[in-house]
């Protein structure tokens, strides 16, 4: 009796399709798995992503051999970060027999901050995601951060006799890179324009000094995305970007938003 490998067995994927349809895309999508981010301060810091994998299928195969996708991805070792994502992005086309491949990777990443006066130490998680594609152009990197920060309506302060109306906020930063850059600097922007960082954990004398520092630098949502892309357009590394800011309200049932584009033929250099 033969063995189960010996067995002859057929590849219908194999075979010729002659509909003459090409397929964008099609792979794996959602696999959590664990993985290794590089840090700007060249350590490691372990998390567990949302990945999925793609390729162009041409018009005469049949199908792709999903069970590659996962071998390439389990074979790869290397920390995530941008050389590493090119490698990877290319075993996939390597091995899938592809012309075109993307892999998108999505998770959460953990910031350490400090408060500003008692110095308390606490992680500030923010959500990260890599997307590497791969075509006839060549290769290309988009790294995406969603960072919270606080921001205080400047009309408020300037129309109350007790303070301001702040609430918190989500700045989304997507930036197409020409070349690498670490994950830290987008976060970095996005809390510097704001009018404040947030912080995991505060004392009552961080709270006095951040509430005080929210208070002296209102912002509206469109200064955000207006002062953030400025920032952008001064870093060579960046080739186009998104920026978006959701606000929170506090004293309505809805968010206020604002979005700010810009392709690699729209940029402003500083």
């Amino acid at each position: 009796m033969n063995a189960p490998e010996a067995l002859l067995l057929p590849d219908i994927q194999s075979i010729a399709d002659h509909r003459n349809l090409a397929i964008d895309q099609v792979g794996v999508k959602g696999i959590r798995h664990p993985v290794q981010i590089r840090t700007a301060g060249g350590g490691l810091q372990p998390s567990v992503a949302s990945i999925s994998m793609y390729v162009g299928l041409p018009s005469n195969a049949k199908g792709t051999h999903m069970s590659r996708f996962l071998e390439v991805l389990q074979s790869h070792r290397r920390a995530l970060d941008y050389t590493s994502l090119r490698e990877l992005t290319g075993s996939m086309c390597l091995r899938l027999d592809a012309t075109r491949g993307l892999v998108d990777i999505a998770l959460p990443y953990f910031v350490t901050k400090t408060a500003p006066v008692s110095g308390a130490t606490s992680l500030l998680d923010c959500d990260v995601r890599w997307r590497g594609k791969l075509d006839d152009t060549g290769f290309a990197c988009a790294l995406s951060i969603t960072a919270p920060v606080t921001s205080l309506w400047p009309c408020s302060k300037e129309i109350s006799a007790y303070g301001g109306h702040n609430q918190r906020s989500h700045i989304t930063l997507s930036a197409e890179l020409a070349a690498p850059m670490e994950i830290e600097e987008l976060i970095r922007v996005a809390e510097q324009e704001a009018s404040c960082e947030v912080f995991g954990l505060l004392k009552r004398s961080d709270k006095k000094r951040v509430t005080g520092r929210t208070h002296d630098n209102p912002r509206f949502l469109e200064d955000l995305v207006r002062d953030i892309a400025l920032r952008l357009d001064g870093d060579t590394r960046i080739a186009a970007y998104v920026v978006e800011s959701e606000h929170f309200e506090s004293i309505h049932d809805h968010s206020a938003y604002a979005r700010l584009a810009r392709s690699a033929g729209s940029r402003r250099r500083a």
